[in-house]
């Protein structure tokens, strides 16, 4: 987590808390960045933290009890959490808050409990409970206890990881012990618990002389040593993970029995550690616990040859219990630590990174204690020896081989392909993930470079060609860190290496981007010339009526016919019909998750008569592995730029088509042409509206965006930097052209509604001047035209246009030309006024400065600054009040 993220996160919740005053955000930063990772100074802090906590704690007890519970759980991140939180008990007003708020909950919750009914009833406090009633009650909770805290059966841990296994990899099945492996108890090291207790001796224990009470308890010890009962030392049976406790004989001497209750901690350390060699030896427990199994067995090997020594010293010079304890002794420390860590393993449920993580972790809290230290680190050792083998084979050739999902990284099944069809799918973010509890804590730090690194060697490798790493050497675990780390880093550097350099020069990714450039940016302006010339009557049609092999053809003339024609990835571009119109597209995109997304699905049926026009977009067909950058999200941003662009231009086209009809309006007299100035003068603005919105957004934005991330490609290291400045050069892009911000969008789709209503009302005008036009000029004319008939046609021309003229004063009184006229210019500067207000709001406000060439373009002569300035005030004053 970035610092930024973290200023962020602790900024909202210091507002969700209310807490003002003291050393704010900033205090409890520095306290988080300093006590992030796992060293000394944040263990000694974490202790100090539990001691205070436990200080401010009601019952003391019970918190201890459960730190050490998730501590033996291996849960992470819980000392920093702890430290976190005597934080936070010193800060007053944020305590209070807190309690508080735990009061209101527990009211609330007790409101709630209070109108549900318990499974359990309890007789009435005025009847007096009877003791089978007591007794009733008593074994309900205690099962229901016992229910809620006991372990899973191993059988059952065993057939839950085996179906987990199974259902993830179908073709290869775990492969199982025979029952016969589990159904014989003398096969296991461990001790046979009888269901019929043991007779009673002869002769009792007690009432024997001293040296013999000592010597028949060293027999019984040493079998009791090797999970064998012995005759006054019996093993009481072990429910789940308890540890194992004996019973020795009451009648024992006081001196013999403490003798032989220092001793037999190390039986139980025995009984503990075999039972964890025996159940995660199973296949379904994965390679990390069996390597480490295998290491705990060659230790417990060397304690069953110490063990049997000393039976041999036995029977030769009869050992007493005080050389039987001196000879077990150092042996007893070994033992502690080993059956410690089986019972954290055991109690965590660790596999895989997890496992290593607890080991590293002893490894690392017995740094004062050299021997301890020395036998965590050969367990360590033995274990990570597979784990390692996993990492081998992820960074130097991007393989997972990971039978019983210990691994760091998990493979998901995703298909490629689907990146250029769902415009969800995430298959860079998904195919492969990090699973944080599989971690290492040692490796905690390159996890993200571990994860990219077999990622970037992964998509080399499905394109058909083998990589493997050329500095590879054998990763082995150590205290110092820096060993592994160094090769992570050369692996790293290898794969971003390898992968930039083949979409860069074999896949040409640079030109493929500067292809969709000449297209969806309109980038090459004459083959935008000739596509439109040849499309218009095409596109004009409703989108069910139109034929797209007749598109596809006139697209690919226009290619051959421009300067598009030197392209050689433009056999790639296609024509794709969209079903929403580009205003309802993004719209729809924005309003996801908000409370207009419902509103905005409901009003589908508005896209029925959809345009081919409003409807048209190009498509472009991207392969593997180019699609990782190129995917169907980054197409479906230069969609929606496109379809911005593509439509203001069709807009330019309607206004200019307006002005080539108006030349018809020359040929009227003065008196006439005074009607349509208003008129002229609207066109006009709207064009130098549409054209300074084409100019911003293709030289303002685009055009310098797309030189900062050229610029920033060559410089990329690796493909997840060329991942972020192409998606940072859309977004960037999208932001600037108003398609981020609905209010924005709809104030400027009504803008281009309005110009469209303008140049139909102004084409049906015109459509109609020129009908009549040709009705009073028509004529027959046999041969050619005499100087009479010369003199006669221009008498007929002066007639005609004064008719005409007169025609038009008429339409116009008639149809009230005029007050539709200056309903378009009120429209038009009332919403680009509210658009220039709203600009200068979020260029200055939310920091959008490049917004603000918007107003400098179209208000470049002061125009409509006194309104702008107006509206201001009328802001401002609404707000003080």
């Amino acid at each position: 987590m970035s610092e930024f993220r973290i200023h962020h996160d602790v900024n909202e919740l210091l507002s969700l808390l209310h807490v003002r005053g003291g050393d704010g955000a900033e205090g409890y930063i520095d306290l988080l960045q300093k006590h992030r990772t796992p060293y000394v100074t944040t263990t000694v802090s974490a202790h100090s933290a539990k001691v205070k906590l436990a200080e401010f704690s009601k019952t003391p007890e019970d918190f201890l009890r459960k730190y050490e519970e998730l501590k033996s759980k291996n849960v992470q991140n819980l000392d920093p959490l702890v430290y976190l939180l005597s934080k936070l008990c010193e800060d007053k007003e944020t305590l209070q808050f807190l309690q508080q708020n735990a009061k209101e909950r527990s009211e609330s919750s007790a409101n709630t409990t209070s109108t549900t009914t318990t499974s359990y009833t309890l007789p009435q406090t005025s009847t007096k409970m009877s003791m089978q009633e007591l007794d009733e009650l008593r074994k309900k909770l205690g099962n229901v206890t016992a229910s809620s805290n006991a372990p899973l059966p191993a059988e059952v841990t065993r057939k839950m990881l085996r179906d987990k296994h199974n259902k993830k990899n179908p073709t290869q099945p775990n492969p199982v012990f025979p029952n016969w492996v589990y159904d014989r108890p003398a096969l296991l090291g461990d001790f046979i618990t009888s269901p019929t207790p043991p007779g009673e001796s002869a002769v009792a224990i007690g009432t024997m002389p001293l040296p013999a009470q000592e010597q028949a308890l060293v027999e019984d010890l040493l079998f009791v040593l090797v999970g064998v009962d012995g005759r006054d030392i019996t093993a009481q049976p072990v429910l789940g993970r308890q540890n194992r406790s004996f019973i020795v004989d009451s009648t024992l001497d006081m001196s013999i029995k403490e003798l032989v209750n220092r001793i037999l901690p190390v039986a139980s350390y025995y009984s503990t550690i075999t039972r964890f060699i025996e159940e995660k030896s199973s296949f379904e427990y994965g390679q990390v616990n069996h390597a480490l199994t295998a290491a705990m067995r060659t230790l417990i090997k060397e304690y069953l040859i110490l063990v049997t020594q000393l039976e041999h010293l036995q029977r030769q010079v009869m050992l007493s219990l005080q050389k039987l304890w001196f000879y077990i002794q150092p042996t007893m420390r070994t033992m502690e630590i080993l059956a410690s860590i089986a019972s954290s393993v055991d109690k965590g449920e660790c596999m895989g990174g997890s496992t290593l993580s607890l080991l590293h972790d002893r490894t690392f809290n017995y740094t004062g204690d050299s021997q301890a230290q020395e036998l965590c680190l050969y367990l360590t050792k033995a274990a990570s020896v597979p784990y390692f083998e996993f990492l081998e084979k992820w960074i130097y050739r991007g393989i997972i081989k990971d039978p019983y999902s210990e691994f760091m990284v998990e493979e998901h099944e995703l298909q490629k392909e689907k990146i250029q069809e769902d415009y969800n799918d995430k298959y860079w973010d998904q195919r492969y993930t990090i699973v944080q509890h599989r971690i290492p804590s040692f490796l905690q730090k390159m996890a993200d470079k571990i994860l990219s690194t077999g990622k970037y060697l992964n998509v080399v490798r499905e394109c058909g060609r083998d990589v493997t790493c050329p500095g590879a050497k054998e990763v082995l675990y150590t205290l110092k860190e820096r060993a592994y780390v160094e090769q992570i880093e050369k692996a790293y550097n290898y794969a971003s290496k390898v992968l930039l350099a083949f979409l860069m020069e074999e896949k040409e990714l640079v030109s493929r981007l500067r292809s969709i450039k000449h297209y969806f940016l309109m980038d090459k302006g004459d083959f935008f010339v000739h596509f439109m010339d040849l499309t218009e009557e095409e596109l004009k049609k409703p989108v069910d009526d139109i034929v797209p092999t007749r598109l596809e053809a006139l697209l690919e003339l226009a290619l051959r016919m421009s300067t598009a024609n030197t392209d050689p990835f433009k056999d790639d571009l296609k024509i794709d019909l969209m079903p929403h119109d580009v205003i309802t597209q993004l719209l729809r995109v924005l309003a996801i998750e908000t409370k207009q997304e419902k509103a905005i699905i409901n009003a589908e049926a508005a896209d029925a008569a959809l345009s081919g026009l409003e409807a048209f977009s190009f498509d472009y067909i991207v392969k593997w592995p180019l699609s990782l950058i190129i995917n169907r999200k980054a197409l479906t941003r230069y969609q929606m730029l496109f379809r911005h662009i593509f439509y203001c231009k069709h807009v330019e086209r309607l206004l200019c088509n307006v002005w080539i009809s108006s030349k018809d309006f020359k040929l009227y007299s003065l008196h006439s042409a005074k009607w349509f100035s208003a008129a002229f003068a609207l066109r006009q603005r709207m064009l130098n509206f549409v054209q300074n919105i084409q100019y911003y957004m293709m030289f303002e934005v685009m055009e310098p965006t797309w030189h900062i991330m050229e610029n920033n490609l060559k410089t990329a290291s690796n493909i997840d930097d060329v991942l972020c400045h192409h998606t940072s050069f859309l977004d960037n892009c999208l932001k600037d052209c108003m398609l981020t911000n609905p209010e924005l969008l709809r104030i400027f789709s009504k803008l281009m509604s309005v110009c469209v209503m303008f140049t139909n009302c102004m084409q049906r005008y015109t459509q109609s001047m020129r009908l009549d036009r040709l009705s009073l000029e028509q004529g027959t004319m046999d041969g050619p035209p005499t100087q009479s008939q010369h003199a006669e046609e221009a008498e007929k021309k002066r007639l005609t246009t004064k008719l005409l003229a007169e025609h038009a004063d008429i339409l116009q009184s008639d149809s009230s030309f005029e007050a539709t006229i200056s309903k378009f210019d009120s429209n038009f500067s009332m919403l680009l006024l509210d658009l220039l207000d709203k600009l200068s709001i979020y260029s200055t406000n939310d920091c959008e400065h490049s917004m603000i060439s918007i107003i400098y373009r179209l208000d470049f002569n002061g125009f409509y600054t006194e309104r702008l300035e107006r509206m201001a005030i009328e802001r401002s004053q609404k707000a003080s009040v």
